[in-house]
């Protein structure tokens, strides 16, 4: 592969994974084969039966805790409305797990549950990742549970557990994903307003958005943390190519890749082009503003 010439002062580096290729990486990496997905499906009219229990249970026992009633704000008692809007989303997502969605869109849904947990959601509740992820591993206690008492063999609850323990692993480390890039988001001493213009518009949800950077960042850091946040707007504004690096202590080189605007993109700080003035090593400073549009306007 030759790595294309383009000027890298117009470079993105260093984006996170996308979360649908985050998604196959890992659900290849935890071997979840088709053989254990039919295992899997063994268990699903038993765990179907139970779901109504789980869901209702599972909010009772956060309500029990004093940790946990705290993070969602019901000391004095669970909000209905609140309770309503919790169960309907656990419900959701169980029934695409008990339907075994491996599909990208399932990637971009667990990414945008781990963005809620770190705040970003209508309420802003924060949920630490220790109970995310203990929960998903009571998740899955339940599963086996339920398929004890409904006296399914010990080689039907075996082999579906070891899918199951698969694909929750990986639905954990995708909510982990957007947990940890929405952390990221918000970390920085002062916001820079991007407005976008445009096919962007309607992926992003909004006309503009606040992006909080560091002092002594450039343009390339404020965009990396857009399209890291909103990966779904990377193939209609980036084009991806590759460079080459060898060390001189290895005898591989070590091939990496990094992010161009699509032709006709365009990125403007303060109203000029960065094409024609910097680039995207342009230093930020309070009061600057970004516009992004895309080609023909």
């Amino acid at each position: 592969m030759i790595a294309k010439t383009i000027p890298q002062n117009l470079e993105i580096n260093n984006l996170a994974a996308a979360p649908d290729e985050e998604w196959q990486r890992m659900l290849r990496f935890a071997g979840l084969t088709e053989d254990d997905k039919l295992a899997m499906s063994r268990s699903v009219e038993t765990l179907m039966r139970r779901a109504v229990e789980l869901v209702v249970g599972t909010y009772d026992y956060l309500l029990s805790v004093p940790e946990t009633a705290a993070i969602l704000g019901w000391e004095t008692g669970a909000d209905e409305e609140h309770l309503e809007e919790r169960r309907r989303f656990f419900t959701v997502w169980l029934a695409r797990t008990l339907g075994l969605d491996t599909s990208d869109e399932m990637a971009y849904y667990l990414f945008k549950a781990g963005k809620y947990h770190a705040g970003h959601g209508p309420r802003h509740i924060h949920t630490p990742p220790a109970y995310i992820t203990t929960a998903v591993g009571m998740t899955g206690a339940a599963f086996a549970s339920y398929m004890q008492d409904a006296h399914l063999s010990g080689e039907v609850i075996a082999s579906a557990m070891v899918g199951w323990n698969k694909y929750l692993s990986v639905q954990l480390h995708l909510m982990q994903h957007g947990y940890e890039i929405a952390r990221e988001y918000d970390d920085g001493d002062f916001t820079i307003p991007v407005t976008l213009f445009g096919r962007i518009r309607p992926l992003v949800g909004r006309r503009q958005i606040e992006i909080p950077v560091r002092q002594n960042s450039i343009v390339a850091d404020a965009l990396r943390k857009f399209f890291n946040y909103y990966p779904q707007t990377r193939t209609e504004a980036l084009e991806q190519v590759w460079h080459s690096h060898e060390k001189p202590d290895s005898a591989w080189v070590e091939v990496f890749p990094a992010y161009i605007p699509r032709g006709g993109w365009r990125v403007l700080l303060n109203g000029r082009d960065l094409a024609y003035n910097g680039g995207f090593t342009v230093p930020l400073h309070k009061n600057d503003e970004i516009n992004i549009f895309p080609p023909g306007r």
